[in-house]
Protein backbone atom coordinates (compact mmCIF):
# COMPACT_ATOMS: atom_id res chain seq x y z
CA UNK A 1 0.00 0.00 0.00
CA UNK A 2 2.79 2.38 1.14
CA UNK A 3 4.55 1.47 -2.34
CA UNK A 4 1.79 2.65 -4.50
CA UNK A 5 0.97 5.96 -2.61
CA UNK A 6 5.13 6.58 -2.93
CA UNK A 7 4.87 5.66 -7.09
CA UNK A 8 1.50 8.00 -6.71
CA UNK A 9 2.78 10.71 -5.38
CA UNK A 10 6.19 10.56 -8.01
CA UNK A 11 3.74 10.13 -10.52
CA UNK A 12 2.05 13.57 -9.59
CA UNK A 13 5.36 15.00 -9.39
CA UNK A 14 6.13 14.44 -12.55
CA UNK A 15 3.55 15.75 -13.92
CA UNK A 16 3.54 18.83 -12.31
CA UNK A 17 7.34 19.06 -13.39
CA UNK A 18 6.72 18.49 -17.26
CA UNK A 19 3.29 20.75 -17.25
CA UNK A 20 6.07 23.70 -15.89
CA UNK A 21 8.33 22.52 -18.19
CA UNK A 22 5.97 23.02 -21.38
CA UNK A 23 6.56 26.59 -22.07
CA UNK A 24 3.98 29.19 -23.30
CA UNK A 25 3.85 27.27 -26.86
CA UNK A 26 1.85 24.61 -25.12
CA UNK A 27 -0.81 27.01 -23.75
CA UNK A 28 -3.87 27.92 -26.10
CA UNK A 29 -4.12 31.64 -26.96
CA UNK A 30 -7.41 33.40 -26.99
CA UNK A 31 -6.40 37.35 -28.20
CA UNK A 32 -3.89 38.18 -30.37
CA UNK A 33 -1.43 41.34 -29.48
CA UNK A 34 -0.39 43.60 -32.18
CA UNK A 35 2.69 45.82 -31.85
CA UNK A 36 1.88 49.82 -32.53
CA UNK A 37 5.28 51.52 -32.52
CA UNK A 38 3.99 54.95 -33.08
CA UNK A 39 3.50 55.32 -37.02
CA UNK A 40 0.39 55.53 -39.60
CA UNK A 41 1.59 52.58 -41.84
CA UNK A 42 2.07 50.14 -38.66
CA UNK A 43 -1.61 51.12 -37.27
CA UNK A 44 -2.96 50.61 -40.96
CA UNK A 45 -1.80 47.02 -41.39
CA UNK A 46 -2.73 46.10 -37.75
CA UNK A 47 -6.05 46.81 -38.66
CA UNK A 48 -5.97 45.14 -41.66
CA UNK A 49 -4.96 42.01 -40.29
CA UNK A 50 -6.64 42.42 -36.88
CA UNK A 51 -9.89 42.49 -39.15
CA UNK A 52 -8.99 39.08 -41.12
CA UNK A 53 -8.04 37.41 -37.93
CA UNK A 54 -10.86 38.42 -35.73
CA UNK A 55 -13.77 37.53 -38.81
CA UNK A 56 -11.90 34.92 -40.39
CA UNK A 57 -10.44 33.02 -37.73
CA UNK A 58 -12.39 33.96 -34.46
CA UNK A 59 -9.30 35.14 -32.53
CA UNK A 60 -9.47 38.06 -30.55
CA UNK A 61 -7.24 40.48 -31.10
CA UNK A 62 -5.19 43.59 -29.02
CA UNK A 63 -2.82 46.16 -29.69
CA UNK A 64 0.52 47.36 -27.44
CA UNK A 65 1.74 50.85 -27.84
CA UNK A 66 5.40 51.59 -27.42
CA UNK A 67 8.76 52.79 -28.74
CA UNK A 68 10.77 51.06 -31.11
CA UNK A 69 12.81 49.18 -28.55
CA UNK A 70 9.80 48.43 -26.16
CA UNK A 71 7.73 47.03 -28.60
CA UNK A 72 10.50 44.71 -30.16
CA UNK A 73 11.72 43.68 -26.60
CA UNK A 74 7.48 42.79 -26.49
CA UNK A 75 7.79 40.39 -29.17
CA UNK A 76 10.53 38.69 -27.64
CA UNK A 77 9.43 38.02 -24.14
CA UNK A 78 5.71 37.13 -25.82
CA UNK A 79 4.17 39.97 -24.75
CA UNK A 80 3.78 40.87 -27.90
CA UNK A 81 2.60 38.15 -30.80
CA UNK A 82 2.65 39.96 -34.17
CA UNK A 83 5.12 43.01 -35.39
CA UNK A 84 3.57 43.99 -38.71
CA UNK A 85 6.38 46.44 -39.91
CA UNK A 86 9.89 45.44 -38.32
CA UNK A 87 11.84 47.99 -40.21
CA UNK A 88 14.69 45.37 -39.96
CA UNK A 89 17.93 47.53 -41.07
CA UNK A 90 17.01 50.29 -38.33
CA UNK A 91 17.49 47.80 -35.69
CA UNK A 92 19.73 45.45 -37.80
CA UNK A 93 21.56 44.41 -34.35
CA UNK A 94 18.82 43.70 -32.03
CA UNK A 95 16.62 42.09 -34.93
CA UNK A 96 19.37 39.72 -35.81
CA UNK A 97 19.98 39.07 -32.28
CA UNK A 98 16.12 38.15 -31.64
CA UNK A 99 16.07 36.02 -34.96
CA UNK A 100 19.44 34.04 -33.89
CA UNK A 101 18.48 33.36 -30.59
CA UNK A 102 15.27 31.84 -31.52
CA UNK A 103 12.80 34.35 -29.88
CA UNK A 104 10.82 35.58 -33.13
CA UNK A 105 10.12 34.11 -36.76
CA UNK A 106 10.45 36.25 -39.92
CA UNK A 107 7.19 34.82 -41.94
CA UNK A 108 6.82 37.16 -44.70
CA UNK A 109 8.34 40.24 -46.41
CA UNK A 110 5.57 43.33 -46.06
CA UNK A 111 7.32 45.69 -48.04
CA UNK A 112 10.68 46.29 -49.59
CA UNK A 113 10.28 49.08 -52.09
CA UNK A 114 10.96 51.98 -49.34
CA UNK A 115 12.72 55.09 -48.64
CA UNK A 116 14.28 57.16 -45.67
CA UNK A 117 16.75 60.28 -44.54
CA UNK A 118 16.19 63.38 -44.92
CA UNK A 119 14.00 65.76 -47.23
CA UNK A 120 12.78 69.04 -48.56
CA UNK A 121 9.92 70.05 -50.14
CA UNK A 122 10.83 69.74 -53.86
CA UNK A 123 10.06 73.83 -54.31
CA UNK A 124 13.36 74.62 -51.77
CA UNK A 125 15.25 73.70 -54.65
CA UNK A 126 13.26 74.66 -57.91
CA UNK A 127 10.72 76.83 -57.03
CA UNK A 128 7.24 76.76 -57.62
CA UNK A 129 6.45 79.33 -60.51
CA UNK A 130 2.46 78.05 -59.81
CA UNK A 131 2.58 79.09 -56.06
CA UNK A 132 5.06 82.17 -57.01
CA UNK A 133 7.78 80.33 -54.67
CA UNK A 134 11.40 81.17 -55.74
CA UNK A 135 14.20 78.70 -55.54
CA UNK A 136 15.76 79.04 -51.88
CA UNK A 137 18.31 76.62 -52.53
CA UNK A 138 18.77 75.79 -55.58
CA UNK A 139 22.11 74.32 -55.21
CA UNK A 140 21.06 71.91 -52.28
CA UNK A 141 21.68 68.74 -53.09
CA UNK A 142 23.62 66.34 -50.44
CA UNK A 143 22.74 66.27 -46.21
CA UNK A 144 26.08 67.21 -45.90
CA UNK A 145 25.53 70.64 -48.39
CA UNK A 146 22.72 71.20 -45.14
CA UNK A 147 25.34 73.24 -43.29
CA UNK A 148 25.43 75.95 -45.62
CA UNK A 149 22.09 76.93 -45.45
CA UNK A 150 21.11 77.96 -42.10
CA UNK A 151 19.26 81.19 -43.03
CA UNK A 152 17.55 79.16 -45.10
CA UNK A 153 16.23 75.97 -42.99
CA UNK A 154 16.50 78.59 -39.76
CA UNK A 155 15.57 77.76 -36.27
CA UNK A 156 12.42 79.97 -34.95
CA UNK A 157 13.92 79.72 -31.57
CA UNK A 158 17.73 79.98 -32.26
CA UNK A 159 17.63 82.50 -35.17
CA UNK A 160 21.42 82.75 -36.99
CA UNK A 161 21.10 78.40 -36.99
CA UNK A 162 18.87 76.32 -38.50
CA UNK A 163 16.79 73.70 -37.61
CA UNK A 164 16.89 69.58 -38.87
CA UNK A 165 13.64 67.72 -38.07
CA UNK A 166 14.84 64.34 -36.65
CA UNK A 167 13.06 61.30 -36.07
CA UNK A 168 10.91 61.16 -32.35
CA UNK A 169 12.74 60.12 -29.70
CA UNK A 170 12.63 56.40 -29.11
CA UNK A 171 13.11 55.79 -32.96
CA UNK A 172 15.89 53.59 -34.04
CA UNK A 173 16.13 56.40 -37.18
CA UNK A 174 17.00 59.30 -34.04
CA UNK A 175 20.17 58.09 -33.32
CA UNK A 176 21.59 57.48 -36.81
CA UNK A 177 20.11 60.98 -37.85
CA UNK A 178 22.16 62.57 -34.29
CA UNK A 179 25.53 60.74 -35.51
CA UNK A 180 25.18 62.19 -39.33
CA UNK A 181 25.08 65.11 -37.65
CA UNK A 182 28.87 64.53 -36.54
CA UNK A 183 29.66 62.97 -39.47
CA UNK A 184 29.09 65.65 -41.56
CA UNK A 185 29.72 68.60 -39.83
CA UNK A 186 26.12 69.60 -39.43
CA UNK A 187 26.39 70.92 -36.19
CA UNK A 188 28.51 73.62 -37.13
CA UNK A 189 25.38 75.57 -38.08
CA UNK A 190 22.57 73.44 -37.94
CA UNK A 191 20.75 72.62 -34.99
CA UNK A 192 19.33 68.66 -34.07
CA UNK A 193 15.75 68.99 -32.91
CA UNK A 194 14.10 65.97 -31.65
CA UNK A 195 10.12 65.87 -32.31
CA UNK A 196 7.96 64.74 -29.26
CA UNK A 197 6.01 62.54 -31.65
CA UNK A 198 5.20 61.41 -35.23
CA UNK A 199 2.35 63.69 -35.61
CA UNK A 200 4.00 66.15 -34.16
CA UNK A 201 6.62 66.26 -37.17
CA UNK A 202 4.59 65.54 -39.47
CA UNK A 203 2.55 69.12 -38.47
CA UNK A 204 5.33 70.63 -38.58
CA UNK A 205 6.07 70.03 -42.46
CA UNK A 206 2.30 70.31 -43.36
CA UNK A 207 2.66 73.99 -42.33
CA UNK A 208 5.99 74.76 -43.76
CA UNK A 209 4.55 73.13 -47.56
CA UNK A 210 1.36 74.78 -47.63
CA UNK A 211 2.65 78.09 -46.39
CA UNK A 212 5.40 77.56 -49.01
CA UNK A 213 8.35 77.64 -46.43
CA UNK A 214 11.27 75.83 -46.27
CA UNK A 215 11.66 72.93 -44.03
CA UNK A 216 14.01 69.97 -43.86
CA UNK A 217 13.92 66.85 -41.86
CA UNK A 218 13.70 63.04 -41.59
CA UNK A 219 10.60 61.17 -43.52
CA UNK A 220 10.17 58.04 -45.15
CA UNK A 221 7.67 55.86 -47.57
CA UNK A 222 5.22 54.85 -47.24
CA UNK A 223 3.37 58.11 -45.94
CA UNK A 224 0.51 60.34 -47.25
CA UNK A 225 2.94 62.80 -46.92
CA UNK A 226 5.32 61.37 -49.96
CA UNK A 227 2.51 60.20 -52.00
CA UNK A 228 0.86 63.92 -51.79
CA UNK A 229 3.52 66.45 -51.76
CA UNK A 230 6.39 66.90 -54.04
CA UNK A 231 9.42 66.21 -51.64
CA UNK A 232 13.46 65.39 -52.79
CA UNK A 233 15.55 62.61 -50.77
CA UNK A 234 18.77 64.62 -50.41
CA UNK A 235 21.63 62.51 -51.32
CA UNK A 236 24.21 60.69 -49.08
CA UNK A 237 27.37 58.48 -49.93
CA UNK A 238 25.95 55.25 -51.80
CA UNK A 239 25.27 52.89 -48.74
CA UNK A 240 27.98 50.73 -47.69
CA UNK A 241 27.33 48.84 -44.33
CA UNK A 242 31.54 49.14 -43.23
CA UNK A 243 31.07 52.73 -43.13
CA UNK A 244 27.69 53.04 -41.94
CA UNK A 245 28.91 50.95 -38.60
CA UNK A 246 31.37 53.72 -37.90
CA UNK A 247 29.59 56.77 -38.19
CA UNK A 248 26.54 56.82 -40.61
CA UNK A 249 28.53 58.71 -42.88
CA UNK A 250 26.26 56.84 -46.16
CA UNK A 251 22.61 56.60 -47.29
CA UNK A 252 20.05 54.57 -44.95
CA UNK A 253 20.33 51.06 -45.99
CA UNK A 254 17.66 49.48 -47.87
CA UNK A 255 15.23 48.08 -45.28
CA UNK A 256 13.21 44.78 -45.81
CA UNK A 257 9.56 45.85 -43.72
CA UNK A 258 8.79 42.66 -42.15
CA UNK A 259 6.38 40.70 -40.51
CA UNK A 260 7.46 38.79 -37.90
CA UNK A 261 6.03 36.89 -34.94
CA UNK A 262 6.97 35.59 -31.48
CA UNK A 263 8.37 32.20 -31.81
CA UNK A 264 5.33 30.18 -29.70
CA UNK A 265 2.61 31.97 -31.97
CA UNK A 266 3.15 29.00 -34.59
CA UNK A 267 2.14 26.34 -32.35
CA UNK A 268 -0.55 28.52 -30.77
CA UNK A 269 -1.90 29.89 -34.24
CA UNK A 270 -0.94 28.03 -36.78
CA UNK A 271 -4.15 29.15 -39.20
CA UNK A 272 -2.87 32.62 -38.25
CA UNK A 273 0.65 32.28 -39.05
CA UNK A 274 0.07 31.09 -42.38
CA UNK A 275 -1.69 33.82 -43.03
CA UNK A 276 0.81 36.03 -42.20
CA UNK A 277 3.16 34.45 -44.22
CA UNK A 278 1.08 35.43 -47.07
CA UNK A 279 0.65 39.04 -46.27
CA UNK A 280 2.47 40.98 -49.09
CA UNK A 281 1.96 44.83 -49.90
CA UNK A 282 4.06 47.49 -51.48
CA UNK A 283 4.97 51.34 -50.75
CA UNK A 284 2.08 52.50 -52.98
CA UNK A 285 -0.81 49.74 -51.72
CA UNK A 286 0.35 51.32 -48.39
CA UNK A 287 0.21 55.02 -49.10
CA UNK A 288 -3.35 54.48 -50.53
CA UNK A 289 -4.60 53.85 -47.14
CA UNK A 290 -2.51 56.79 -45.61
CA UNK A 291 -3.86 59.35 -48.50
CA UNK A 292 -7.46 57.79 -47.72
CA UNK A 293 -6.96 58.71 -44.27
CA UNK A 294 -5.27 62.39 -44.66
CA UNK A 295 -8.07 63.19 -47.16
CA UNK A 296 -11.46 62.26 -45.15
CA UNK A 297 -9.50 62.55 -42.00
CA UNK A 298 -10.50 58.64 -40.90
CA UNK A 299 -9.01 56.83 -38.31
CA UNK A 300 -6.50 54.19 -38.94
CA UNK A 301 -9.28 51.23 -38.98
CA UNK A 302 -11.26 53.46 -41.22
CA UNK A 303 -8.92 53.31 -43.86
CA UNK A 304 -7.97 50.07 -42.92
CA UNK A 305 -11.65 48.96 -43.96
CA UNK A 306 -11.72 51.16 -46.87
CA UNK A 307 -8.36 49.80 -48.45
CA UNK A 308 -9.95 45.72 -47.82
CA UNK A 309 -12.59 47.01 -50.09
CA UNK A 310 -11.00 48.69 -52.57
CA UNK A 311 -8.38 46.22 -52.72
CA UNK A 312 -10.80 42.55 -52.15
CA UNK A 313 -8.21 40.91 -54.70
CA UNK A 314 -5.07 41.41 -52.77
CA UNK A 315 -5.96 40.08 -49.50
CA UNK A 316 -8.41 37.57 -50.60
CA UNK A 317 -5.51 35.90 -51.64
CA UNK A 318 -3.39 36.07 -48.50
CA UNK A 319 -6.33 33.45 -46.81
CA UNK A 320 -8.70 30.18 -47.94
CA UNK A 321 -11.99 30.76 -49.68
CA UNK A 322 -13.91 30.29 -46.75
CA UNK A 323 -11.98 32.76 -44.61
CA UNK A 324 -12.35 35.33 -47.25
CA UNK A 325 -16.30 34.67 -47.64
CA UNK A 326 -16.25 35.58 -43.40
CA UNK A 327 -14.37 38.60 -43.45
CA UNK A 328 -15.69 40.21 -47.04
CA UNK A 329 -19.10 39.62 -45.11
CA UNK A 330 -18.26 41.30 -42.05
CA UNK A 331 -17.23 44.44 -44.45
CA UNK A 332 -20.79 44.70 -45.87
Amino acid sequence: MKKKIFLLVIAMLMSAVLAACGGDSDKEIETITFADAGWDSIRVHNHIAQKIIEEGFGYDTDVTSGSTAATVQGLREGDINAYMEVWTDNIKEVYEEAIDAGDIERVSTNFDDNNQGLYVPTYVIEGDEERGIEPMAPDLQTVEDLKKYPEVFEDPEDPGRGRIINGPSGWAVQEAISEKFDTYGLDETMNDFIPGSDSAAVADLVSAYESGDAWVGYYWSPTWGTAKYDLTLLEEPEFDREQWDEDKGTAFPPNDVVVAVHKDLPDQAPEVVDFLKNYETSTDLTEEALNYMNDNDASEEEAAIWWMKEHEDVWTSWVSDDVAEKVKESLK
